[in-house]
């Protein structure tokens, strides 16, 4: 599952919204993910009305406005919502840096590798998980208040994603505070372990 998808995935089942998973993936199922989205991208949402919404970001965005004020992973407005959206911006950077890396290492042939991009965008996605790291260093549960929101969600999802893809990076690296984010996610709640890539 792309961790892209996996975060919405995770968002709805902690918000409490059901809905049908189509494990359909970019690179093998291409057409039949064009049915739904001519971009060939996941996730997309095709809601009960058949409106169908692209892109993680506007997704969720989406259904934290259904959700309201309770349920709502990023706050409504103020000091809280910046500092959320912020980290998310962290989390999603090193998504995208680690897709980067991961697809120029593993779908080019060796000699069209360049490696000065690939090394540095490797560089920058642990630059980025280092200013995770340290917001989680200087918490006192959640990264943000005293619930979970979509910046755990997030950043949680994205450095396992980059643990697995590109386990090289984290030879010499350790993130411990956010490994101790991880555990307390778990343990609260169910939709990670039932979304894990790394799940028995």
């Amino acid at each position: 599952m792309s961790p892209f998808t996996r975060r919405v995935a995770v968002s709805l089942k902690i918000q409490g919204v059901e809905f049908e998973h189509l494990d359909l993936s970019t690179a093998t199922d291409g057409d039949e993910v064009r049915k739904y989205n001519p971009m060939v991208r996941v996730p997309t949402v095709v809601l009960d009305d058949n409106t169908t919404l692209i892109d993680s970001d506007a997704i969720l965005d989406w259904f934290d406005e259904k959700a309201g004020p309770k349920d709502r992973l990023i706050p409504e407005s103020g000091e809280p919502r910046r500092n959320v959206l912020q980290l998310v911006s962290w989390a999603t950077a090193a998504g995208d840096k680690t897709v980067i890396a991961f697809y120029e290492r593993t779908r080019r042939p060796e000699n069209m590798v360049y490696l000065p991009s690939v090394e540095g965008a490797e560089t920058q996605l642990l630059e980025a998980f280092e200013v995770l790291e340290n917001s989680a260093s200087g918490s006192k549960g959640w990264l943000v208040g005293d619930r979970i929101t979509q910046a755990d969600v997030s950043a949680i999802i994205f450095l396992q994603f980059a643990r697995i893809v590109l386990p090289h990076v984290f030879d010499k690296k350790s993130f411990p505070a956010m490994d101790r984010l991880r555990e307390k996610a778990y343990r609260s709640y169910s939709a990670f372990l039932e979304t894990d890539p790394q799940k028995s």
